[in-house]
């Protein structure tokens, strides 16, 4: 049996320890005896399982599928069409690294196990899956799908023994661990050049390379103009770039709404203002500091641009989340940071306008990631969990914005032409 198949019919069985869910009690005073019946004056569609989730699980795992039976030349066949292709979900992520993420997710998903409940550095599966990987490598030496493969794969398991708290509060054993782990990912893809090869893949698996080289200051900002000119219509770049100007990594406030304003300047044919935006998505929700430097203007104005660009629900749901869930959240490490707190709320007032004019179909997922500000680490019981949690999220929102309406007995109806009010 290959190691692959090994992994697969192991993983089944693991039960990965899930974050505990904190839940609070509403107080007395927060709960309304003349709540709106939601039932009857809210009319919007609501999608389980929207067009995006199922893009990004087909592919996902069809990677996964050929990576098991060991495919590797139909996969990297398959990767390198869609990476030329520069094709990618409606929310900016790029086939060819789901099907990337889908062929490395068993070995990861082991890592990850064995991080939390077990000592993966005595534990002989992992050794042997990481070896097999290895050995993939040597078998196609020259290809550099397969290397961005087993890269990336380093570079999660590194991820996972770093986690995502300061490196002060992190153990030394798993920094080391979390270094070498980059430093061999760095060696895999040392031998290719992704401008040369015309592949935002290896362009963007380098970039994301830059964490474990603490000399990366000066480069990289360079490098991540080299990935967004590669693909400029993937919002998933110019969002890593806004995240690696933050001083946490690369740069400085400064250095951040700069590079904003210059990708902006750059991709203005294609996004308008939005990359602006698209740089301070995740910086923002980071680290909210930085919003004292941020041009609420411009930053609104690329809002609009995005989603006047959309073609479907998924950015409407998300920019609404967003500033309705994920800014208020950001507010409150803000301090006695005025300046910065004055800047969010600017941003949070914007969930008005973005759900009456753009909001027609309902994505509970997107709300639910919204309330762990969209962080891709964060651990989920069930998706089950997450669809109601981000239901309920949505539904106080639109009565905190738009209660005072079905108080009256209107129904409000979201349509693709906007909302409309009428009385039930």
């Amino acid at each position: 049996m290959s190691i692959f198949k090994s992994l697969a019919a192991r993983l089944p069985g693991m039960q990965i320890t899930p974050r505990t869910a904190v839940v609070k009690k509403p107080s007395k005073a927060s709960i309304q005896t003349d709540a709106p019946d939601l039932d009857r004056l809210l009319v919007i569609p609501v999608s389980k399982e929207p067009r995006e989730e199922q893009l990004r699980s087909y592919h996902f795992n069809q990677g996964q599928f050929l990576a098991r039976q060991e495919r590797w030349e139909d996969l990297s066949i398959l990767v390198q069409n869609e990476d030329t292709q520069r094709h990618a979900s409606d929310g900016g992520v790029p086939i060819a690294e789901l099907l990337c993420q889908g062929a490395r997710s068993d070995v990861v998903a082991l890592a990850e196990h064995l991080l939390i409940d077990g000592k993966p550095e005595e534990n002989r599966p992992l050794t042997e899956a990481i070896s097999a990987l290895e050995g993939i490598l040597n078998e196609y030496p020259d290809n550099h799908v397969i290397a961005t493969i087993v890269a990336l794969a380093h570079l999660d398991i590194a991820w996972a023994w770093r986690g995502t708290e300061s490196t002060r509060d992190t153990p030394a054993r798993n920094l080391e661990a979390f270094s070498l782990h980059c430093k061999r990912a760095q060696q895999v893809l040392d031998p290719f050049c992704g401008i040369e090869l015309d592949s935002s893949l290896l362009t963007s698996a380098r970039c994301a390379l830059l964490v474990g080289n603490p000399n990366a200051n000066d480069r990289v900002a360079d490098d991540y103009e080299d990935l967004i000119d590669l693909a400029p219509q993937q919002q998933r770049h110019i969002r890593a770039l806004g995240h690696h100007m933050l001083p946490q990594w690369f740069g400085s406030y400064g250095s951040l709404e700069l590079e904003a304003r210059r990708t902006a300047s750059r991709t203005q044919d294609i996004w308008g203002a939005g990359a602006y935006t698209w740089a301070f998505f995740d910086a923002l929700l980071v680290d909210p500091a930085c919003a004292r430097v941020l041009d609420i203007p411009f930053f609104l104005e690329g809002m609009r641009d995005i989603l006047e660009r959309s073609e479907d629900q998924h950015n409407a749901n998300m920019f609404a989340s967003f500033a309705a869930v994920s800014i208020p959240n950001a507010a409150k490490q803000c301090g006695e940071d005025l300046e910065a707190i004055a800047a969010l709320k600017q941003i949070q007032k914007s969930a008005q306008w973005i759900m009456s004019d753009h909001l027609h179909e309902l994505h509970p997922l997107i709300w639910g990631h919204a309330i762990e500000g969209f962080d891709n680490q964060a651990r989920i019981a069930s998706i089950d969990a997450l669809f109601k949690q981000g239901r309920e999220k949505a539904n106080q929102v639109f009565v905190s914005l738009f209660g005072d309406q079905m108080l009256k007995g209107n129904a409000l109806i979201f349509t693709p032409q906007g909302l409309f009010v009428q009385q039930a």
